[in-house]
């Protein structure tokens, strides 16, 4: 059989790898919305969706919450998203004709958009926008029975390359600590949610922290213009950066952005690597070649500003320059924190407030708290209120539109609101205060952690929100 120009069966493997990693990726998004959304942005949560569709125009977020909106029918919408995804993870539009198999993969994409667009802070995360632009393109690959479109499978490679150099260049370009090495003898103690293993990556010596900085510095400013070299060239380097990306995933907990960007790279090797028998292909439909080349001339002509953003001085990283975010900038941690502030939440069931008050402490599922729990693996699964407690000690305009009202939730002993907490110390009950002090933390050492046990070290700074009541309207108010 005779191959033209626009289809590689070479890529037939790696084609349906990439769909179910993606599909799973997928299906894991939407039970995070499904399982969250009621606290954060429900109709009673604390960026309720109905007053922020009422205030911010269609154009600026497109979703189909703009037509009707209620828990039930948000729970609906992701629900389905998570059914479809799972039957792509099992492979149900494998035989499907070719626009069958477009349909399919556009609705996971169109329901998640819809999602992104009303989600506020809560969806403000670079991994969202990587989501949607890889689902974009998946749309357009075709089921198995037919070869992969060589210009799908190059938008793949331009997206990967923009995550990796994009990631670089605002390191170089961001703190000095990128450039002289040092960057990781502070970032697996100060990053947004350690994992299990962050506390032995902080131990390590610092000269093997700073081949760690070298590492990433090749496989995201060099290993990347390999990617559009002949193969075996391409698989080669799109293996670095499964195997970077695998070092990130033991180390710390960034949702699923890791596996994402694998999932990308998986496109990217073919038969050389993904040495698998493949059916007999059938040609694609002059219909679908032409409707594949119109989304590949669309995605390079919104690639301009995207790739102007790449060499500029006044790089933007995690941003997109069209609402349905179909290519946008990407990177991560151009400045690293030295410090590590949590806030922590706590409460008490005492009738008044006076020194001998004893407060208990609210646990949350990822964020550090209590010192003796050792941190968790929480990614792929992405814990929206953790991260973003971890940004408001940066600067607490992170938290002023919401912050206030979590501590009214938590004085309503709120039922959804308690349902992302790892620990509720009044089981359900209300509390009669509530406050929230911030603390600085730092791993044990080696000796401390003999001594004691103990992961963490932490001391009181200052308050970060003072005692809370309910009021008689059943708002939260300053303590008198």
């Amino acid at each position: 059989m005779g191959w033209d120009w626009f289809s590689d069966p070479d890529y037939w493997a790696s084609r349906l790898v990439f769909q179910r990693m993606l599909a799973a990726v997928y299906l894991i998004a939407f039970l995070v919305a499904l399982n969250q959304f009621r606290a954060l942005l429900g109709t009673r949560g604390l960026l309720p969706i109905p007053k922020f569709v009422a205030r911010v125009p269609f154009r600026r977020a497109p979703s189909v919450f703009r037509w009707h909106y209620s828990d039930r029918f948000f729970a609906v919408v992701a629900g389905a998203g998570a059914v479809v995804s799972a039957a792509l993870v099992a492979g149900v539009s494998d035989s499907a004709p070719v626009w069958v198999s477009l349909l399919v993969w556009a609705l996971p994409w169109v329901l998640y958009q819809s999602i992104v667009n009303v989600g506020q802070i809560w969806y403000s995360f670079g991994w969202e926008s990587l989501l949607l632009e890889t689902g974009f393109l998946a749309i357009f690959l075709g089921p198995a029975g037919m070869a992969p479109p060589v210009p799908v499978l190059w938008l793949l490679l331009w997206l990967l390359f923009r995550v990796e150099f994009g990631a670089g260049m605002i390191k170089l370009r961001g703190d000095r600590c990128w450039r002289d090495l040092t960057c990781l003898y502070y970032h697996h103690e100060t990053q947004p949610m350690p994992g299990p293993l962050s506390w032995y990556f902080h131990h390590l010596p610092k000269p093997l922290h700073k081949v760690e900085v070298l590492a990433s510095h090749f496989t995201q400013l060099v290993v990347p213009f390999a990617l559009f070299a002949p193969q075996p060239v391409a698989g080669i380097a799109a293996a670095i950066m499964i195997v970077t990306q695998l070092w990130l995933i033991v180390s710390g907990n960034f949702s699923w952005l890791n596996l994402l960007t694998i999932t990308i790279a998986v496109s990217a090797l073919d038969s050389h690597i993904m040495a698998f028998s493949r059916p007999d292909l059938t040609e694609p439909p002059r219909w679908y070649r032409i409707v594949v080349l119109v989304v590949a001339a669309l995605v390079l002509a919104l690639s301009y500003r995207p790739a102007r953003n790449l060499v500029s001085r006044g790089q933007l990283m995690n941003y997109s320059f069209d609402r349905l975010h179909l290519v946008n900038t990407y990177g991560a941690f151009g400045s690293i924190s030295r410090i590590r502030h949590e806030i922590v939440f706590e409460g008490t069931d005492d009738v008044e407030l006076t020194p001998a008050t004893a407060w208990s402490e609210y646990e949350f599922k990822g964020k550090p708290g209590n010192p003796h729990r050792r941190p968790r693996q929480v990614a792929p699964y992405h814990l929206r209120l953790d991260w973003m407690l971890w940004f408001v000690p940066l600067s607490f305009r992170y938290g002023e539109s919401w912050l206030e009202r979590l501590a009214e939730k938590l004085l309503t002993a709120d039922h959804a609101m308690l349902k992302l907490m790892r620990h509720d110390p009044f089981n359900g009950e209300r509390p009669t205060f509530v406050r929230a002090q911030l603390f600085r933390y730092r791993f044990t050492t080696r000796a401390e952690r003999r001594a004691t046990g103990d992961w963490w070290v932490r001391r009181p700074v200052e308050p970060a929100l003072d005692a809370r009541r309910l009021g008689a309207d059943g708002a939260a108010v300053a303590a008198d």
